[in-house]
């Protein structure tokens, strides 16, 4: 198994349970997420529980909870939306800090597709910027992993048009590939 952690804070964010479609030559990850529902599940196994002595109130009461796969399995936390002056601001920092980190092959690499994948992510943001987190609505979330760390890589999350589940984006050479 691969995980991919932040190159700059060591948080998993995500798995090779996770297929990626690599765009904008390269610099960002294409993720497709699925609602999924956790915790309890009532299984009925063909018994009669009035029969077995057993009230409607007995049995489990957990709640199933519905939530994105990526978001839970990977604990990431969602982040206020960004203005185009905050994203800016935002990416500035990220390849200052990120640059230094990679070795002279990805650093020539990333300065080239760096500014294509930012156009593509600010025009995602000003189209999308205006909805609210609903699973039935187009919108865009940013993450960042478990330790909420000032410097970290980003996630961004979306909705195609149409589409049911979220597809989420990853900076590439912002990833770390770990073999478990």
């Amino acid at each position: 198994m691969l995980v991919y952690q932040d190159l700059l804070t060591g948080d998993e964010l995500l798995s090779d349970s996770f297929p990626y479609k690599e765009i904008e030559n390269g610099c960002l990850w294409e993720v497709e997420g699925k609602w999924v529902v956790t915790g309890a599940v009532d299984v009925d196994i063909g018994a009669n529980p009035s029969a077995e002595g057993a009230g409607e109130d007995e049995g489990v009461d957990d709640q199933a909870v519905k939530v994105v796969d990526i978001v839970d399995t990977f604990r990431l936390q969602e982040q206020p939306p960004f203005d185009k002056k905050q994203f800016t601001g935002y990416i500035k920092k990220y390849i200052k800090t990120l640059t230094p980190k990679l070795d002279a092959e990805k650093q020539e690499e990333f300065k080239k597709s760096i500014e294509g994948a930012t156009k593509y992510l600010v025009s995602k943001l000003k189209d999308l910027q205006l909805y609210e987190f609903s699973p039935y609505l187009m919108f865009m979330s940013s993450f960042v992993g478990e330790s909420m760390h000032d410097d970290s890589s980003l996630v961004f999350a979306y909705y195609k048009e149409g589409a049911t589940d979220p597809t989420f984006l990853y900076f590439a050479h912002g990833l770390k590939e770990i073999k478990c």
